[in-house]
């Protein structure tokens, strides 16, 4: 009888354990899914939406330059998803696209030897590994980017770490990325405990909350004004913003990583942005992610300007 209780309590331990663990994503679930039906009623024929979602674009713009019924997957290539003018030149450059360099240094220098022996394949064996990254690592009590994982394969073997935004590092994960995107592999971020929950609410929360002098959030620009235009460009939508990292940008004339784009866009809002392998900045990668799984990796990319 007593083990037969033994038996009955384990087992009711193990359903309670499978079961939490199940809902440690719900709430990041959900705001997936809001905002992929959001998005693709916003998108789903601008020029009808423009008293809804478009106050400020004109109805010749609304006709002629937005695509229509946008799905979830479509938003992976930013305003070029939504933007006619904007894919015919996006479709012009990827004839040639001018990161296929970075892939190939990227090669390169996941190969080469550290000092020790060692090298990014010994870190990384399967090269395809973009859609795995950011995940929570709850011996570490925090957030592991493609970034960070990359700086601590050169710390543990004895190397000096990257600069997190361009050069090296974002050649490398163009190497990875597009390993990942030949693979056909899609964004599988997972939540599976208390403390990965709190760090994608701890994202979540810098997404929508307003700081800087200029008192603005990456949510104004990126949620209700996806699709409006600032200054010469439209803004991207939150979901699929972060699947073709890293990029390409004309700006740069360099392939840059998305920490590089994050930092930029946060001083652009008046903000002073957090160091890019600092917690905050991890914990707003990890959202980003999220938000955008299921949906294809697609990178490295270009980027005309990129808002």
């Amino acid at each position: 009888m007593l083990s037969k209780i033994v038996k009955s309590t384990a087992l009711l331990a193990l359903i309670t354990t499978a079961v939490n663990a199940a809902d440690f994503n719900a709430g990041a679930e959900k705001d997936r899914i809001e905002a992929i039906k959001y998005f693709e009623a916003k998108f789903a024929d601008p020029e009808k939406n423009k008293d809804k979602f478009f106050p400020y674009s004109t109805d010749e713009e609304l006709k002629n330059d937005y695509a229509k019924n946008l799905k979830q997957n479509d938003f992976n290539i930013g305003t070029y998803a939504f933007s006619k003018d904007a894919k015919s030149q996006y479709e012009a450059i990827k004839e040639m696209p001018p990161y296929e360099a970075g892939i190939e240094l990227g090669e390169e220098l996941y190969n080469k030897k550290f000092a020790n022996g060692n090298s990014f394949a010994t870190c990384f064996p399967n090269p395809a590994i973009g859609g795995d990254y950011p995940y929570f690592d709850d011996k570490k009590n925090d957030v592991v980017t493609l970034t960070s994982a990359v700086n601590d394969c050169l710390r543990a073997n004895g190397e000096k770490e990257w600069d997190t935004q361009k050069g090296n590092m974002a050649n490398l994960q163009a190497y990875l990325v597009n390993a990942t995107t030949e693979a056909g592999k899609k964004f599988d971020i997972k939540i599976q405990s208390e403390a990965a929950k709190k760090a994608y609410e701890n994202g979540k929360e810098y997404y929508y909350t307003q700081r800087g002098y200029l008192k603005l959030s990456c949510a104004e620009c990126h949620i209700q004004g996806a699709g409006q235009r600032v200054r010469n460009e439209k803004l991207s939508p939150l979901t699929g913003q972060v699947t073709q990292f890293p990029v390409y940008r004309l700006k740069w004339e360099e392939l840059g990583t998305l920490e590089r784009r994050l930092s930029g866009c946060i001083v652009d809002q008046g903000q002073v942005s957090p160091k890019d392998e600092s917690t905050q900045m991890k914990e707003l990668v990890y959202f980003l992610a999220y938000m955008s799984n299921g949906m294809s990796i697609d990178g490295p990319d270009i980027r005309k300007i990129g808002r």
